[in-house]
């Protein structure tokens, strides 16, 4: 208690018997006492709370009476008892199983094989098929006529057939992977191999040839296949990726890597490159009317800034070698020399005393050991404008390389080139020697600029091809060819062309003609 107020338990509050339960009003009847005291009876009690009292011992007897009556109720498990009569009798019912499909789990004793009676009378031969069709894939390095062989044509055969497909088609153009479809007939004998009686295959992208055996002869058929040449432009905006956004548009994963290998010589792509850019992208592409098509090489190259060409690139070929030019006419630029020799320096440019002479005087170019022989190469692309003896140097070359610059190589025990040849860098030009002013194998190496020796360790040569004239007239009206076709006019509709020859039908007809005795 604290201070004046009073606070009583439920105990206080409501008296409670012996059991626990409250105490029942005095003025109730037996029997609403009794069902007052039951209605308060709890039978299931927490076996867990309260162990050893009179309330757990009443829960357990309810628990073990509830268990017990449950056992001698139980039914018990009889299996159920399928109705009616068996269709099959035992002796049916084997027949039929010995023609089913049964799981090997269940015997697999089916597929039952009768044994041979008295009626049965072995064949002498076993009769063959009247004609066999297969597909036969020709494989790199093989050869059309090998390829009948193994298919099962005699070598006559075999020969005959390449030569005449090779008047329609040199066999070098069919390509690796070709599928030829055979029909091989009916032979006269055992030993004899199976003569061709239908042939079909795509010779070439533009062509198929049929072939089918008529009155002993094989006749070709020729069917020319149209094919548009038109080069597949696509175009686009840059966005976030010039890769995914080229790819989603339609331009194949091979064409989109020679476009950023192309720019990345220009400009740099993961810095120059804008979300705003729009790329052009041309390649070589071919559709047949068959629906095949073929993407060959990129042909041009563009970036659109602003609606202005930022980069216009397409593959040109300058003195036999294939390079990207700028529309301006401005090739790819290529620096620095290579080594002349794969030998150390043994002598530096500068002031020395001859070794011959025995006097002091300038060392205009730099010496390298090497073995008599060894190979020396143009330090970069040149033409030769010296090949041959020249005073002390012995056999000499001399290379000029545009620009007012020039290279020469001296002491040669041979020459690989002649005046007025065009080379290029890592090309052998001679063989290290020991001619002329020498006291053994080397190779002197000289760079000239404005046709003055300089120190060869100062320079380092950077070259570009630039067209001029007509060869620039003509690579800007095949820029102006490619940037006219318009994006998406390689995906028109190819009209078909008319067969050459006699229509011979599908190889599909003349097997079903051949089975059905129509030839």
């Amino acid at each position: 208690m604290t201070g004046n107020a009073a606070a009583l338990s439920m105990t206080q509050a409501i008296s409670f018997g012996r059991s626990g339960l409250a105490d029942p009003v005095p003025d109730l009847k037996w029997h609403e006492g009794w069902r007052d005291r039951l209605a308060h009876l709890d039978l299931a009690p927490d076996l867990g709370d309260d162990i050893g009292s009179r309330t757990w011992w009443r829960g357990l007897a309810t628990l073990a009476l509830l268990c017990t009556g449950a056992i001698l109720t139980f039914p018990g498990v009889q299996p159920l008892q399928a109705g009616g009569a068996p269709a099959l009798d035992a002796a049916d019912f084997n027949e039929a199983r010995a023609q089913m499909i049964v799981p090997l789990a269940l015997g697999g004793d089916t597929g039952r094989h009768m044994a041979a009676t008295d009626a049965v009378r072995p064949l002498t031969q076993t009769p063959e098929r009247p004609q066999i069709e297969l597909t036969a894939t020709l494989g790199s390095g093989d050869s059309f006529a090998r390829l009948l062989e193994r298919s099962g044509v005699g070598s006559a055969d075999a020969r005959a057939l390449a030569s005449q497909v090779s008047a329609a088609v040199p066999l070098a153009d069919i390509a690796p992977g070709t599928r030829i479809d055979l029909i091989l007939g009916r032979r006269a004998a055992r030993t004899m191999p199976r003569p061709v009686d239908a042939l079909a295959m795509r010779a070439r992208f533009d062509l198929r040839i049929e072939m089918e055996r008529m009155n002993g002869q094989l006749v070709m058929r020729r069917i020319p296949i149209a094919v548009d040449a038109t080069p597949l432009r696509i175009r686009g905006r840059v966005g976030d990726s010039l890769y995914r956004s080229a790819r989603a548009a339609g331009a194949p994963p091979e064409a989109i890597q020679a476009y950023l290998r192309v720019i990345g010589k220009q400009i740099s792509v993961a810095s120059d490159v804008r979300a705003g850019d729009e790329y052009d992208i041309i390649v070589d592409y071919r559709r047949a009317e068959t629906g095949e098509s073929e993407v060959g090489k990129l042909l041009y190259a563009g970036l659109v800034r602003g609606g202005k060409q930022k980069l216009s690139m397409v593959e040109w070929t300058v003195d036999g070698r294939l390079q990207w030019f700028e529309a301006s006419g401005a090739g790819e630029t290529r620096g620095g020399m290579v080594r002349p020799s794969n030998g150390r320096q043994t002598s530096g440019f500068g002031m020395r005393r001859h070794p011959i002479l025995g006097y002091k005087r300038m060392h205009s170019g730099v010496d390298y050991g090497g073995g008599y022989g060894a190979p020396i190469y143009a330090v970069t692309d040149g033409i030769v404008t010296i090949a041959g003896r020249h005073g002390g140097y012995g056999n000499f070359v001399k290379l000029t390389h545009g620009g007012g610059m020039g290279t020469g190589y001296g002491h040669m025990s041979r020459i690989a080139v002649r005046p007025g040849q065009r080379v290029s860098a890592g090309q052998v030009i001679g063989y290290i020697g020991s001619t002329g002013l020498s006291t053994g194998p080397h190779l002197h190496f000289e760079v000239y600029r404005n046709g003055v020796a300089v120190n060869p360790a100062s320079v380092s040569f950077v070259t570009r091809a630039r067209l001029e004239g007509k060869a620039l007239a003509d690579f800007r009206a095949r820029i102006r060819q490619l940037t006219s076709v318009t994006p998406g006019a390689a995906l028109t509709p190819v009209a078909a062309k008319q067969a050459a020859g006699p229509k011979l039908g599908s190889l599909s007809d003349v097997a079903s003609k051949r089975v059905g005795g129509g030839i």
